[in-house]
């Protein structure tokens, strides 16, 4: 039985860090702590890619890509992570009211309450055309 091919960087020319970057930006959108851990591994494997490109005298734009595309992923995942840190409570209720909520006049009774306890908790009145879940 022979051992399975590990490819090297040169020869992917960065696609799996590229993969794995765009991955991670999607991941950020739908569960943004995954996307986090996802842009961190594709940071460190982009930048590895990079190196070894460069070293074999290679083409590095698609590590270089996904060193962008990875670390846009990070931030995002860290602001949308932090964001639902210092709003948990509100979505928790948010989500609560949503479960009981069997008609559209209900479910607009959750989105107004969350909307008034967003608005309690920044200290800021939001504008009447701001987006709030349906």
């Amino acid at each position: 039985m022979t051992a399975p091919l590990q490819m090297s960087a040169p020869e992917t020319g960065g696609r799996r860090a590229l993969a794995l970057a765009i991955m991670a930006l999607v991941f950020t959108v739908m569960l943004p702590a995954a996307g986090l851990a996802l842009s961190i591994f594709g940071v460190i494997l982009a930048i590895r890619d990079l190196r070894a490109l460069q070293a074999a005298k290679q083409r590095i734009g698609m590590a270089t890509g996904a060193v962008v595309i990875s670390s846009i992923a990070f931030v995002l995942g860290l602001m949308m992570t932090a964001f639902q840190f210092y709003f948990s409570a509100e979505l928790a209720a948010y989500t609560e009211c949503r479960k009981g909520a069997g008609t559209v006049e209900a479910q607009q009774h959750c989105s107004d309450q969350l909307m008034r306890s967003l608005e309690k908790k920044l200290g800021v009145t939001l504008p009447a055309d701001f987006p709030t879940p349906a």
